[in-house]
């Protein structure tokens, strides 16, 4: 390990709005902040959102820019680049921000039933191939998993680079008569689409009052990694649906014919 990630891990530690698992909390097991994240770590009331394998936060700190009545949550394993975000949060001394150390698998040890009002999914590994595709992070396992903790009817979206992703996504929501609010294999090319979704998702929300507005600040939030890709040529795919709670969610039918 190199002396910058030995510093960055020794700083992660001290920063008060990351939540890192004891070393001695024996895996599976339910960590003291389930069911208490308004009430300790941000102390209001406020909708929680979750940022599933945020990297360096970049999606995180910009959103909550953005939507100062909302809370954030950057989930991700690698402290050494969830650093950047929690650095930047703490010194901009957001209230709003914090970041949580851990494996998605075990994401349900640290959230409680309905404590989750949105999920943010921001290029996750593809996992390519038919035998990793209930390591996607919007394969049923997962999907069923995030139920746990999402509100009824909870949003979800995804944004990625790959379009077999995108397209296996896309099955699985309509194999299982989920609400699809907006997908679209070119998100730039969709402002139009994106402004009639963001505006119902949410509802003159933000530090602007103009949805127009809104959306832009929202397609302006782009990670590292998207930046490459756009640089490159790459279309970005971008899809949102809602998650129902009482429903098991199977895999898609093409696969399994397959």
């Amino acid at each position: 390990m190199g002396k910058n990630k030995v510093l960055r891990w020794k700083e992660l530690g001290t920063f008060s709005n990351v939540v890192q698992p004891d070393p001695g909390l024996t895996i599976g097991s339910d960590h003291p902040v389930k069911g208490n994240w308004r009430k300790e770590i941000f102390r209001n009331e406020n909708p929680v959102v979750l940022e599933l394998g945020c990297g360096k936060g970049e999606y995180t700190t910009e959103l909550s820019r953005l939507f100062p009545g909302r809370n954030f949550i950057g989930i991700d394993i690698k402290g050494a680049r969830m650093w950047r975000g929690a650095k930047t949060a703490s010194e901009e001394q957001f209230r709003n921000t914090a970041f949580l150390r851990t494996r998605i698998e075990f994401i349900d040890s640290f959230f409680a039933e309905d404590e989750v009002d949105e999920i943010w999914i921001t290029f996750p590994d593809p996992h390519p191939g038919k035998k990793n595709s209930n390591k996607r992070l919007t394969c049923p396992w997962f999907l069923n998993k995030y139920g746990k903790f999402l509100k009824n009817g909870g949003i979800i979206h995804l944004k990625t680079d790959n379009t077999d992703l995108y397209k296996y996504t896309g099955r699985v929501i309509g194999g299982n008569r989920l609400q699809m609010l907006i997908s679209t294999d070119d998100l730039y090319s969709a402002c139009t689409e994106c402004r009639a979704a963001f505006s119902k998702i949410y509802n003159g929300e933000g530090d602007l009052d103009s949805d127009d507005h809104i959306t832009d600040r929202i397609l302006s939030i782009r990670t590292h990694y998207e930046r490459m890709f756009l640089e490159n040529g790459l279309k970005i795919n971008y899809l949102a649906f809602r998650l129902e709670k009482d429903k098991i969610i199977e895999d898609d039918r093409e696969r399994k014919n397959e």
